[in-house]
């Protein structure tokens, strides 16, 4: 949708996994959102600090009875899930006291899922402008029979989508991802030339639809020092280096192959508009050391957009109330941003 609209935005948020931190700090951060208050812990504290007011509405799909029980948890009042620019869409499919805080739960699992199904259809509708999803778990789901590993697969599916593009933003350094939840070994198997173009292509299509035109987009090396020219891997030279002159042939503006030890502080200063990471790990160690809370993951190529908070369900500190909603404030910021 068009960045510049003064429409104003409506938000679907999935509550995520009942037993983990979603519920926390989805509350924790409509509080801050919609009351501009300052909360009484030093975390929402200096979140408040940072936050800009948001004019959105919200559309949260959850579980009411979860959502009230996670107000008392954290110390936010419940008339926060009253608020006349929220709506709770109550599936009523995972009572707070049917579960345990913090652990694997089929029951979980498929609530998980039920929520980003509806939240989802809810934008293929065009009830709602963006998905925000909080966290799940993929013991969870999979203890649920939900025969997916994620947020990214499962909303491809409800969207008939093959193959979306993940793009992490931080600040601003964004990073794409030749591949996402496979082994390193098959990661390594899959850097070939045949597949950066084609990645690169609909990369470069996915940021100009966030209105991202000018640029170029970097192409991270895969060995040490990008092979040192067949010193340390052949990969570069090649599968890397012929997939980039194609590309300059095609009048793409990409540049590399640049060690992956440089190229994301490169692309954070400025340099490149965005990095193209060859594996899962390359692109997640980055972005999150630079910021693991602020580090946001958009998934692109898709009919909607979905924006998410890039954590776990954290089932360690889960039901405890000291669970930070920064990266939740950030992923809603994102999802009004570019939607």
């Amino acid at each position: 949708m068009d960045t510049n609209t003064k429409q104003r935005k409506t938000i679907a948020i999935s509550m995520g996994d009942p037993a983990g931190i979603g519920p926390e700090i989805i509350v924790k951060a409509l509080f801050l959102l919609l009351e501009e208050r300052r909360a009484k812990s030093e975390t929402l504290a200096q979140c408040a600090i940072h936050m800009k007011t948001s004019s959105s509405k919200f559309l949260l799909v959850g579980d009411r009875s979860v959502l009230e029980e996670a107000c008392e948890i954290t110390d936010i009042p419940k008339k926060i899930l009253s608020d006349p620019d929220l709506e709770i869409i109550d599936l009523n499919n995972a009572a707070a006291k049917s579960f345990t805080h913090g652990a694997v739960s089929a029951l979980c699992g498929k609530a998980a899922y039920e929520y980003i199904e509806k939240a989802t259809s809810l934008c293929m509708e065009g009830k709602a402008h963006a998905l925000v999803t909080a966290p799940i778990n993929k013991e969870s789901l999979r203890a649920g029979s939900v025969p997916f590993i994620g947020h990214t697969e499962i909303i491809a599916e409800l969207t008939n989508t093959n193959d979306p593009l993940t793009l992490f933003e931080v600040k601003n350094l964004r990073v794409f991802f030749l591949s996402r939840h496979v082994s390193l070994r098959k990661a390594c198997d899959l850097v070939k030339k045949e597949r950066i173009v084609d990645y690169v292509v609909r990369c470069t299509k996915a940021l100009k639809q966030l209105g991202i035109e000018e640029g170029t987009m970097a192409i991270a090396g895969l060995n040490p020092h990008s092979g040192e020219n067949g010193l340390f891997g052949d990969e570069e030279v090649s599968e890397i280096i012929p997939a980039i002159k194609t590309l300059q042939e095609m009048g793409y503006k990409v540049a590399g192959p640049i060690g992956a030890d440089s190229v994301f502080h490169q692309a954070l200063e400025g340099k490149y508009n965005s990095v193209l990471s060859l594996y899962h790990d390359q692109g997640h160690i980055a972005t999150k050391t630079y910021d693991f809370e602020r580090t946001i993951s958009i998934t692109c190529g898709m009919p909607i957009l979905r924006s998410s908070v890039d954590h776990g369900t954290a089932f360690d500190i889960a039901g405890k109330g000291i669970a930070s909603p920064i990266s939740m404030i950030e992923a809603i910021k994102v999802a009004e941003k570019y939607s």
